[in-house]
């Protein structure tokens, strides 16, 4: 095999956390920079309009790859519960459905988002002022959905294999790309959220390039040539069978915010949507040194679960806990204790600043709730649990996180505080049923059954 394989089954458990989830969480930081950059910059050379641009585009384009590294995440851990196992077959298979099935999927959802783009900025109530750049911003980066599509499907691959380094380099070249580029066509010829839309998909352009070569160049499982694209029956079943339910959860978690967005649309307008904006910029921050914890120990947890090696699974999920405790904690107290100065760095308008602080102050309890909820999650998606974990994104999103959102917002007229106290109010209530989950055992049973798979003549 080729050396970009790491064994997450032997070892020792915090060593082998540690090694690969920093890379993990150094390239989740680089990578949530992308829009980060385009905020900041938009923000100090364009103003809120062009703020709420990037925002209100950015909604969308993020439920579209929210949705794609959940389908990547059921690819990640079958791949890792296949290196755990030792199925050589099985894993040449599953990543060659995985690249084929996202190229075809990237086609079909670039071509139906271009004709529906004006009736969803419409359906979210997009203020009047930012609606011709919300739709040249989310226009541009349509166009590169099969770029955002085949980095996180093959960044999802390397991980799966226990290479979370590479990733990392490639990002971190695609991330000094953006901002160059945004620097460029924003500040200098001043072409606002377009041009930062404009710099995003050639940055990502360039990641998806880099891993390719890097690929390529280290006889990787898939030689990348027209012929190789082909779809396997079972290995398709298996990845919808444990990605299809993360995906759909992604899918209506990132719906749920931008129906948050609209509520923050309803309430207070042009100014509010920037604020809210820019929270969610650094939130982008804040929650990344969790989410890539809980990646990391999902897949970890799968290689794990593969070689029936459960203990170990549960060792990682704990300690990848109290790192996520820690930094989430941090971060909470940041923005509690100084909150304008957090959202100057993305702009300086006055209502922005004060309409964001009201927002940030309730929100930000979220920070407290979150590590808890990512990084178990994390552990159960590594035994294949992703049904379950569809069941409590559902719960979060649909029954708790808008509806109290709608309710305090607007219902009961406490504007954007109420908005923010809907977040944390849904993770609580699903933090509560993930306890009573663990206490019935279930977690303990790898919840994908797959066998050897038959090696057909001439297939290697």
């Amino acid at each position: 095999m080729a050396r970009i394989e790491n064994n997450l089954s032997e070892g020792n458990v915090l060593t082998k956390l540690i090694f690969f989830g920093l890379p993990f969480l150094a390239s989740n930081f680089i990578q949530s920079f992308y829009t980060v950059a385009d905020m900041l910059i938009v923000g100090q050379f364009c103003g809120t309009d062009s703020m709420s641009a990037v925002n209100i585009g950015g909604q969308v384009t993020f439920i579209l790859t929210n949705t794609i590294i959940g389908l990547c995440m059921g690819a990640t851990v079958l791949i890792g519960q296949y290196m755990g196992s030792g199925n050589q077959m099985g894993l040449k298979r599953v990543i060659t459905t995985l690249i084929t099935l996202l190229v075809l999927l990237s086609v079909i959802i670039t071509t139906v988002m271009f004709f529906l783009r004006l009736p969803i900025l419409r359906l979210i109530q997009t203020p009047p002022e930012s609606f011709t750049e919300s739709d040249r911003f989310l226009s541009v980066t349509l166009t590169g959905i099969i770029f955002i599509f085949g980095y996180n499907a093959l960044a999802a691959i390397l991980r799966g294999m226990g290479n979370s380094k590479q990733p990392l380099y490639f990002v971190a070249i695609a991330c000094a790309t953006n901002v160059i580029l945004d620097l460029i066509l924003v500040a200098i010829f001043k072409l606002g959220a377009f041009g930062a839309a404009l710099a995003t998909v050639i940055s990502q352009a360039l990641s998806v390039v880099l891993c390719i070569r890097y690929m390529i160049r280290n006889n990787f499982q898939f030689d990348f040539r027209f012929r190789s694209f082909k779809i396997y029956g079972e290995q398709l079943r298996l990845i919808l069978k444990i990605g299809l339910p993360t995906c759909i959860q992604n899918s209506v978690t990132s719906i749920s915010f931008t129906f948050i967005t609209a509520i923050v649309n309803i309430v207070g307008g042009v100014t509010a949507s920037a604020a809210v904006g820019a929270v969610g910029k650094f939130n982008n921050f804040a929650f990344m040194p969790t989410q890539a914890m809980s990646a990391s120990i999902s897949a970890m947890s799968a290689q794990n679960f593969g070689a029936g090696r459960v203990d170990r699974a549960v060792h990682a999920a704990r300690i990848g806990t109290v790192f996520s405790v820690c930094v989430s904690y941090a971060f909470f107290a940041l923005v509690m204790i100084f909150p304008a100065p957090v959202l100057r760095i993305f702009g300086s308008d006055p209502l922005m600043i004060q309409d964001g602080i009201s927002y940030i102050h309730s929100s930000a309890f979220d920070l407290l709730l979150v590590p808890f909820v990512f990084c178990i999650n994390g552990f159960l998606i590594g035994g294949g649990h992703t049904f379950f974990t569809l069941v409590t994104g559902m719960l979060s999103a649909v029954l708790l996180r808008v509806p109290v959102c709608y309710i305090l917002g607007v219902s009961m007229a406490w504007g954007l505080k109420g908005v923010g106290f809907g977040v944390p109010a849904a993770s609580a209530g699903v933090l509560l049923v993930i306890i009573v989950y663990l206490f019935t055992g279930k977690w303990k049973l790898n919840a994908i059954s797959h066998g050897p798979v038959p090696m057909p003549a001439g297939e290697m």
